[in-house]
């Protein structure tokens, strides 16, 4: 979501010794495997405040919380901003509601890795619609594939799983795909990490009328705010901010390879923290949403990044 120019060029790679050059690699790897794991540690912390807080109240602290942090950080400069650059931003902030708080609900109902799995294809779509080449939709055909073996199977959970949720789920992944173009052109129009800051200000507004009542809960208990700042950092700021740095440091395709490994990440995450556990068939299915996604990755040609689905242009995009 933030351009590079946020911070120093880094040197390029033929100045840099090859010792410390993999030594500064090897971080960058460790940090976007960090980024995937704050990601689903902080969703599966919210879904353990949906039963007092609900999936939209949820949301809200998180979009809420993240949005004061982030603003106190970044300080933007509002009055400076041209109708463009506001036009754009709340574009942002819409497609985030829409991403964060269907993703939220979906969770709400299915297992999280199932959730992501099932997201993935928004993101996967976008790439083979910007592409238009025959070996991208295959990998969507596999996604589809995986995604379609998990509804029909339950992905050997037990107990089936809710329609209204893989519906929810696929919703979230039609706004992951409006999110990364809103992200590219925020990251274009504004500088810095004030649009981010506010476009996520603006999707708290709106889900207001939606979640405050259940935010509200947290008067009666205020031993769950550790855990709310908890979810709002390790699902926004925490994963932002080490994706950003491992952006500077990695080429776009190894970062969209190592970003692919979010279902899987997310199934290890819900078995982990919140026992949801999964089948053999469920991991081969979600394993092929994994290699779907590598396989488009890949394929994109270099200097390009419109196919992974995290990265566009030089921004980093954050998944919900």
């Amino acid at each position: 979501m933030l351009r590079n120019d946020a911070g120093p060029v880094a040197a390029p790679d033929l100045l840099i010794a090859p010792a410390a050059r993999s030594q500064r690699s090897g971080a960058a790897v460790l940090m976007v495997l960090g980024s995937c794991t704050s990601l689903q540690v902080g969703a599966a912390l919210a879904a353990q405040l949906f039963p007092r807080v609900g999936p939209a109240g949820a949301t809200l602290l998180r979009l809420g919380i993240a949005a004061l942090v982030l603003l106190a950080l970044a300080r933007p400069r509002l009055r400076s901003w041209t109708r463009a650059q506001w036009v754009a931003v709340l574009a942002f902030g819409a497609s985030l509601v829409g991403m964060n708080g269907a993703f939220y609900a979906a969770i709400d109902r299915i297992p999280l890795g199932t959730a992501v799995t099932v997201e993935f294809l928004g993101p996967l779509v976008l790439a083979a619609l910007f592409s238009r080449r025959a070996r991208d939709l295959s990998w969507v055909l596999l996604a589809a594939a995986g995604v379609a073996v998990l509804g029909l199977t339950d992905g050997g959970a037990g107990g089936g799983l809710d329609p209204v949720g893989v519906v929810l789920a696929l919703v979230a992944g039609v706004f992951w795909a409006l999110y990364i173009l809103a992200s590219a052109r925020v990251g274009a129009a504004v500088p810095g990490s004030g649009g981010l800051a506010v476009a996520m200000a603006f999707a708290a507004l709106v889900l207001l009328p939606v979640g405050a009542a259940g935010a509200a809960h947290l008067t009666a208990e205020p031993h769950l705010l550790p855990v709310v700042v908890g979810m709002a950092l390790l699902a926004s700021v925490v994963p932002y901010s080490l994706e950003l740095a491992a952006l500077r440091r990695l080429p776009t395709r190894v970062f969209g390879v190592l970003l692919s490994l979010e279902p899987a990440v997310a199934t290890l995450a819900g078995w982990l923290l919140l026992d949801q556990g999964i089948g053999a068939v469920g991991l081969a299915a979600i394993g092929g949403v994994v290699l779907a996604s590598v396989g488009s990755t890949l394929s994109v040609g270099p200097g390009s990044a419109v196919g992974q689905p995290h990265v566009e242009g030089e921004g980093v995009v954050v998944g919900p």
